[in-house]
């Protein structure tokens, strides 16, 4: 049973890392900056910033987090709560906008990467050769894992800025399980470790569609059974069936397959799109390991009449809310650096909703708009029904996705 309470106002909120710094801000931290940037969301409408714990920087030794970075999560604790901001803070990050980013303690010397499928690594700010441990298997990492969610938990738990825990970011791009079950077992002992510190506010563990399209150790059934929110990541530009790169049912069908297999509303926590002036057209260029990569890159004007398709299609499907990636583009200092530099993810330099030089993108203003309308949480009036039962979707995850998202379009059609 999916409830949905209509009194509820639909969340609309932000992934942020700083415009000029980017991955880079604990290590460089600007409170300034911070509040100049929170006044920005503040000021569009939203209610709720989505900030990552980078592992790197928050755990550099084993066991150990800096008295520093618990100051300065406080500082922007305060600035979110001061503008009426509440804070998804997400841990063991981890994945990040194309490579990963491991603390020097995690790597090896034998060439592990338990997501074979990312091209680079970052440790220390520094691009290596070396690979990583499992962290979801390593006792090393296990015990530094809950260290981590003790110290932050424990520290901010009766802060008024915080609004929800979030267990990683797309965990299976960073490693992955040796199963399922390894997986569910996982995210049950970081929630239990975290609600014996704070019984109060939400858990979440942040999934993408990867997690609904295969069985990557990370089920969406399983993983949401163990925590109080689902939430979803997706993009049609990155998925060959959906109809285009900006198709406007996408998003919303992602969130009405998570609530029929999760049994609970779920939250759009990650989506948009790279941007580029003028019309709509395919990148090119040469990305990790010499391969040509292509990329759609939507028109401001194009892209910002697709935020205003997606975000009353999350309505309709009884989603509670909405957090777009991500705040800024990356000032231009930053493009020579992971992610954003010449062979590496290059698109992810024009996510944001401001450019490079602060103005605002066109969608930003369709985003105020609809704060401005007061949107809240409604039963869904387009949902999902699977027609099997989540073990057997699982054992076909993408036909099943495929199928079901044709019949989701077709409603419309």
């Amino acid at each position: 049973m999916i409830d949905s309470d209509p009194s509820e106002p639909f969340v609309l909120g932000v992934n942020y890392w700083p415009r000029r710094k980017a991955m880079y801000w604990w290590s460089d931290f600007d409170s300034e900056e911070v509040a100049a940037e929170f006044d920005v969301i503040a000021a569009i409408g939203m209610t709720v910033v989505r900030l990552f714990l980078l592992w790197d920087d928050w755990q550099p030794e084993p066991g150990r987090v800096p008295i520093q970075r618990l100051r300065d999560l406080e500082t922007v604790a305060d600035l979110a709560a001061d503008r009426g901001l509440g804070l998804d803070v997400t841990f063991f990050t981890g994945h990040m906008s194309g490579p990963n980013w491991a603390p020097d303690w995690l790597l090896t010397d034998e060439r592990q990467y338990p997501a074979p499928d990312v091209q680079q690594l970052v440790s220390g700010g520094r691009v290596t050769d070396r690979g990583y441990r499992n962290p979801l298997h390593d006792a090393v990492a296990l015990d530094s894992a809950r260290q981590l969610l003790r110290t932050v938990v424990e520290t901010f738990r009766d802060h008024d800025a915080i609004w929800m825990w979030n267990l990683g970011n797309e965990p299976d791009l960073f490693a992955r399980p040796h199963s399922s079950v390894a997986g569910q077992l996982w995210v049950r002992e970081m929630t239990a470790l975290i609600k014996d510190s704070d019984p109060v506010h939400p858990v979440t563990c942040g999934l993408h569609a990867d997690s609904l399209f295969g069985d990557n150790g990370f089920r969406v059934d399983q993983v949401f059974a163990e925590v109080d929110r689902a939430v979803m990541h997706g993009y049609p530009m990155y998925v060959p069936w959906t109809r285009h790169p900006l198709d406007p049912d996408f998003v919303p069908f992602l969130c009405a397959l998570t609530a029929a297999l999760s049994g609970k509303p779920c939250i759009a926590e990650e989506w948009g799109g790279c941007t580029s002036p003028g019309e709509s057209h395919v990148w090119e260029w040469e990305s990790y390991g010499g391969v040509r990569r292509q990329q759609f890159m939507a028109g401001e004007q194009d892209f910002g009449a697709y935020v205003n398709e997606v975000l009353p299609g999350l309505v309709e499907v009884g989603s509670p809310g909405s957090m777009l990636w991500c705040f800024a583009d990356y000032s231009e200092e930053l493009w020579n650096r992971p992610p954003c530099d010449d062979n590496g993810a290059r698109h992810e330099r024009h996510f944001g909703l401001v450019r490079p030089d602060g103005s605002l993108k066109p969608h930003a203003d369709v985003l105020r708009r609809f704060a401005e309308s007061s949107p809240t949480v409604q039963e869904a009036s387009r949902t999902v029904s699977l027609g099997v039962s989540p073990d057997d979707y699982y054992a076909d995850p993408n036909g099943h996705a495929q199928r079901l998202y044709a019949d989701f379009v077709s409603s419309t059609d």
